[in-house]
């Protein structure tokens, strides 16, 4: 049963020249239990697609094609995820606060999908309403 939405940030640790080792802890613990939206995939691929050509890009590539993809489900941007994010995207910005667009998808998904988001950046989704964050690092 998926309990976890994983940000960008923490699918990037275990590749990361100085991993949190609480993260990387609590994602073998938990791994089963998580899923990615389908942003924090693009973001991965993005990221990756704009290095050099080189061994990092390829161990990147790798990481991603064989260990990200196979462990986690990608959720979908869907309907409810679009409806859910313009109603919280239309509160923030009549309250002054507006947020990354992509950072509203992210919390959509994990609100429409009852989870909790794991991000490093927890600040940055405090502001949705009903979003429950952990930050493992």
């Amino acid at each position: 049963m998926l309990r976890y939405l994983l940000d960008t940030n923490i699918v990037s640790q275990p590749v990361s020249k100085k991993p949190a080792g609480g993260v990387l802890r609590r994602l073998r613990a938990v791994a089963d239990q998580c899923a990615i939206a389908a942003p924090v995939w693009h973001e991965l691929q993005y990221g990756c697609s704009l290095l050099p050509a080189g061994k990092w890009r390829e161990a990147l590539q790798d990481y991603l094609a064989d260990v990200v993809h196979p462990s986690f489900e990608i959720l979908p941007y869907d309907e409810a995820a679009a409806l859910r994010h313009a109603a919280e995207r239309a509160r923030l910005e009549s309250a002054g606060a507006t947020a990354p667009f992509v950072d509203g998808q992210i919390a959509a998904i994990a609100l429409v999908n009852d989870l909790v988001l794991v991000t490093s950046n927890a600040r940055d989704f405090t502001r949705f309403s009903g979003l429950v964050v952990e930050n493992w690092a």
